[in-house]
């Protein structure tokens, strides 16, 4: 078989991984021995977590976190070239999805190599499952603007389109200002919109929930402020 460049998913947090990654996943990955990953110490404890007896010193990471040279990514995939397939690993969940991953993929795919896409939990597509809102239709936003008034205007701007379009809006926001999103989601939406917020997806401190925006006020938030969370707005 040809090298190729596998997308490995990873667990969301501390959830068993046998949980919610198939044992499959651990096959491909023992074959592999070169690995672009967003931090190396949290691959390197994933992999050990998948196998005890994984081989991680004779592996070599490379690393494309928050300070990692862009120029570089395509240096990364030089063992493609040479017959040995690599592995990328995110933070959490899955690679390439809201995360920095997605740029080596693309010069995978613009030279040529095969890329192959491994399952795993996605926090996105769960939480849609999970919210009751429209599933047919969705547009994941990222994070919003942290400035109050830029803020308001976004969410404002993803409203409307919930209605004009029928269209489920999310985005997620830094856990330690997960309560400021909510009361300005509370502040600036209509009383009629519905506002699910799933938290902590696959762990212990996992927690949805789906209201009106005017059901909300009467609801008791739990502490988020260490969660991360998705916000889903919709009819």
């Amino acid at each position: 078989m040809s090298a190729s460049l596998y997308l490995i998913p990873v667990t969301l947090g501390d959830t068993p991984h046998e949980r919610v990654l198939p044992s499959w996943n651990a096959g491909v990955v023992r074959d592999l021995r070169y690995f672009v990953v967003e931090d190396v110490r949290s691959a390197r404890r994933f992999l050990r977590q998948m196998d005890r007896t994984f081989p991680i010193d004779d592996c070599i990471f490379s690393e494309m976190g928050k300070h990692a040279d862009e120029s570089r990514f395509g240096e990364y995939l030089r063992p493609l070239a040479q017959g040995h397939s690599i592995g990328l690993i995110s933070e959490a969940g899955c690679p390439a999805v809201a995360d920095p991953g997605a740029l080596l993929v693309a010069i995978a795919q613009r030279r040529g190599y095969s890329v192959v896409p491994l399952v795993g939990p996605c926090s996105m597509i769960l939480a849609v499952m999970s919210s009751g809102l429209n599933g047919q239709s969705f547009a994941f936003n990222g994070y919003l603007p942290v400035e109050p008034d830029e803020r308001a205007r976004r969410l404002k701007a993803l409203e409307s389109r919930a209605y004009s379009e029928g269209q489920t809006q999310f985005f997620i926001e830094t856990p330690y200002r997960n309560r400021k999103m909510f009361d300005a989601l509370l502040q600036h939406l209509r009383p009629q919109t519905r506002l699910c917020i799933a938290a902590g997806l696959t762990t212990s401190d996992e927690w949805i929930r789906t209201h009106t925006i005017q059901e909300w006020r009467t609801h008791q938030l739990p502490d988020l402020s260490k969660i991360p969370a998705i916000f889903l707005i919709g009819l």
